[in-house]
């Protein structure tokens, strides 16, 4: 059974940090790309950054900069740091892992207000 769980959401000021953690089982976790997305209120789901099986990252343009995203094979587990948090960064983020099937995680409720 694969799992996928997230944690590390919360309120933030902005400005502020948080980190976010996936945690995997179930699926062999080297071999799989890893990904974070995101869906703000009344907004469709949006990517936030990859990290392909060969470790190459990507991320989306309103991100750069500010996110990085990192991966620990040994523990099965894919980070989202989020620095310089804005308003606008306001949403459920998700883990997903992908190879031939996509697999989603429950989500973590970020909340940037002052």
């Amino acid at each position: 059974q694969v799992r996928l769980v997230e944690s590390g959401g919360g309120l933030v000021q902005p400005g502020g940090s948080l980190r976010l953690s996936c945690v995997t089982s179930g699926i062999t976790f080297n071999i799989y790309a890893m990904g974070w997305y995101r869906r703000a209120p009344g907004k469709q789901r949006e990517l936030v950054a990859t990290i392909t099986a060969g470790g190459r990252t990507n991320y989306a343009d309103f991100v750069k900069g500010r996110f990085t995203i990192s991966r620990d094979i040994g523990q099965k587990m894919v980070h989202l740091q989020m620095n310089s948090l804005k308003p606008d960064d306001t949403a459920v983020y998700y883990c997903n892992a992908r190879r031939n099937n996509d697999y989603w995680g429950q989500g973590t409720q970020v909340t940037v207000s002052s």
